[in-house]
Order: C-alpha cells, then structure tokens, then sequence
C-alpha cells in the first residue's frame, strides 16, 4: 500500500519540478530565434563546349597498339569560361595525345573497344593540365568509334 501512494506522489513532484525547471530556464534565456539560414545558392549556368573529334590510340595493358579510336567530346563548364576555353582547346588536344599513347584503354573482347570512364579519366586530368583546376567540371563522351 506504501508503495502504491508513492509512485503517484513522485510522479506528480517529479513532473513538477521537471516543469519548473522549464519555466525557469524559458524566463532565463532569450527566445529562441530563427537558425541562420545559408545564403541561398546561386545558380551558376553552365554551357558545353564541343572539343571536335579526338584520334586516340587503343592501347593495351600490355603497351601493344590494338587500333585507333574517334572520340566526340563536350566540356562542361560556366558560361563566363567559354572563350577561355575555346581558345585554349589546342593545349588540351595536346595534353590529351600526351596522355593517351600511354594509357591503357582498350576492353571488350580482343581489346577492341575504348574503356570510357579511362578516356574520361585522361580527358579531365588533361583539362586539369590546360585549363588550371575547377573550369572544366565534367567531360561528357559523346561518341566513340573504332577509326
């Protein structure tokens, strides 16, 4: 019976001072305001532009040449770093032949086909090289064919 009229007294104090302690920590502290908000993004408009055709070499693991391959490629990048870049697109033509001579891409069957997410890989590092870090944010493969 003790215990019974117990829980209900120390149920009842312990929401009474649970209570209270709410209430006098509200009156303490100032009201709580809005979280700041982050500043809202802009967008920032992108345009492609296109590298024109690019005449790799299909290269194998083993550094034998196994054909050429004709890839199609567009750069994406702001639209203030078009010109930038259309200008400057012989330097990665460069960087890109620089690279791909020795860069094992070929898979499939025979070693015929061009391993793209490689070629990718080739193409941005050459963006990286000719256009400094962060102009160039993807390279987009259009078409690859056997040449």
């Amino acid at each position: 019976m003790k215990t019974a009229l117990l829980i209900p007294i120390l149920l009842v104090a312990g929401l009474g001072v649970g209570g209270g302690a709410a209430f006098g920590v509200r009156q303490l502290l100032p009201a709580p305001t809005a979280a700041a908000q982050p500043a809202a993004r802009t967008k920032i408009e992108t345009a492609f532009v296109p590298t024109g055709k690019i005449l790799a070499p299909l290269v194998s693991a083993d550094g034998r040449l196994a054909g050429y391959v004709s890839f199609e490629v567009q750069l994406e990048t702001e639209e203030s770093d078009v010109d930038f870049v259309t200008t400057r697109l012989p330097l990665l033509m460069d960087a890109i032949n620089m690279r791909t001579f020795r860069t094992p891409m070929t898979s499939g069957p025979g070693g015929m086909l061009p391993d793209l997410a490689v070629f990718r890989k080739v193409v941005m590092t050459s963006a990286t090289e000719a256009f400094g870090g962060k102009v160039v944010k993807r390279a987009v493969i259009m078409t690859a064919t056997p040449a």
